[in-house]
């Protein structure tokens, strides 16, 4: 090839990466959240068309890729797509873009997922985006227990809760309950003509909300539940979930604090799953609830950490 190896390699750490078996290049397209304005839409079909081969293509990540680009057309192909706010990226061994589900306007959302996930954009994937992590750091933003963007398979996940609470004073015991139809998972119980919810069975997804016309069942604020430690690919671990469920505020905070913990007692070329299991799940969740972590903050990342992503 005529291409050296370092520059196939200084391009890739700006999301440009090489198609397999030419010397053209795939641009990597950064989305906040998995979402684009139509005049950005408009901005990559051009791109597409001139410096790519006409083609646009999706990752399971929610970024856009254009294959087909030239070395010598990658400057100009920032160039053009920085017009309209977008940028390039990506890879490497560092926080890499956040992916959300559809909970802001799916019926079955329990919060703003776009907007959390362009919160955490910011804060972590932009703000750290020169801090180098023993591997890639995976985010999943989720809306509800269906789990559609698998955040129990990412380095860290987020899932919306809405914990109900029955008063039984206020059950009537009705002959047809609305809880208990509206409940997917069938965790409702009747004993003795009133209705409860089983909460080793109930899920927190809050379909039963509002269902009890005399205020028999109310559910509070939404809370997030956080996996640690989720892997896919050649290596699969399921995301470990931490026993409280957090605020939205604390949900960031604890965003930080393991991006924090990955770096200082990660392993150069180990993934967080892997650093969560030889420390421990019990230890790793104190540490993520402690404040010790924001404190070194600093400390932490002044610390030389090799990198051992490799895609």
């Amino acid at each position: 090839m005529a291409l050296q190896e370092q520059d196939i390699k200084r391009v890739k750490g700006q999301g440009f990466l090489l198609n397999r078996g030419t010397e053209e290049f795939s641009g990597r397209i950064i989305t906040e959240n998995g979402v684009l304005t139509a005049a950005q839409m408009r901005c990559l079909s051009e791109a597409a068309e001139k410096y790519g081969n006409g083609k646009i293509t999706f990752t399971s990540r929610l970024t856009v890729e254009l294959p087909g680009i030239a070395y010598e057309n990658i400057t100009p192909f920032i160039e053009f797509v920085g017009q309209e706010g977008m940028v390039t990226g990506g890879t490497g061994s560092k926080v890499r873009p956040v992916v959300s589900c559809k909970g802001t306007t799916c019926v079955f959302g329990l919060y703003d997922t776009q907007e959390l996930a362009r919160e955490i954009h910011e804060r972590f994937y932009v703000a750290y985006h020169d801090v180098t992590l023993p591997h890639k750091f995976k985010i999943a933003v989720g809306g509800c227990p269906n789990n559609c963007v698998k955040p129990d398979l990412n380095d860290l996940g987020i899932v919306g809760q809405r914990v109900p609470s029955l008063s039984a004073d206020k059950c009537r015991g009705c002959g047809k309950c609305g809880v208990q139809e509206a409940c997917p998972m069938a965790a409702t119980v009747r004993a003795d003509g009133k209705v409860s919810i089983d909460p080793t069975i109930c899920n927190n997804c809050g379909r039963c909300a509002g269902k009890c016309p005399f205020g028999a069942l109310e559910t509070g604020e939404t809370l997030y539940k956080v996996y640690v430690g989720g892997r896919w690919g050649k290596k699969v671990r399921m995301g470990s979930p931490l026993q409280k469920l957090f605020t939205r505020e604390e949900v960031l905070n604890v965003v930080e604090k393991a991006i924090l913990l990955f770096k200082s007692k990660g392993e150069s070329g180990e993934r967080f799953g892997q650093t969560v299991d030889r420390l421990g799940v019990e230890k790793v969740e104190k540490m993520l609830i402690a404040d010790n972590l924001l404190k070194r903050k600093e400390e932490i990342l002044e610390m030389e950490t090799i990198g051992g992503a490799k895609c």
